[in-house]
């Protein structure tokens, strides 16, 4: 999985988001949208690491195509949170790139997988 490339940034991007929970409920007193977020952003590692112990190529693809919705569903509540001012510009910027970055290398993966199984 590119050198776990993809493995190391899920997992910095988790504790980024777990971080990022706690600020929003004890600085900002949030606790909906942030819970949303925490349950997205850190699914996509830990799908990403089952992955990494699929039974097959299908469940491969099955659970990194998991992660890519995560990730997705992350972006959302990012956009929201700053959209509610509940994030400033730059901590919207800061994590929703390591997102982006995200979003792509798994759809990158997502379409590498989709023509070897064809």
């Amino acid at each position: 999985m590119r050198d776990n490339v993809v493995k190391n940034k899920s997992f910095v991007f988790a504790v980024r988001i777990v971080k990022l929970y706690q600020y929003l409920c004890e600085q900002k007193k949030e606790f909906v949208l942030s819970k949303q977020l925490l349950r997205s952003g850190t699914s996509v590692g830990a799908m990403v690491r089952e992955a990494e112990h699929a039974e097959s190529k299908t469940d491969f693809k099955h659970k990194i195509a998991i992660a890519q919705k995560e990730i997705n569903e992350a972006l959302y509540w990012l956009e929201l949170l700053q959209a509610t001012n509940y994030l400033n510009d730059e901590q919207f910027k800061s994590i929703h790139k390591d997102a982006e970055e995200l979003i792509k290398l798994i759809t990158s993966i997502l379409k590498t997988t989709k023509n070897n199984l064809n």
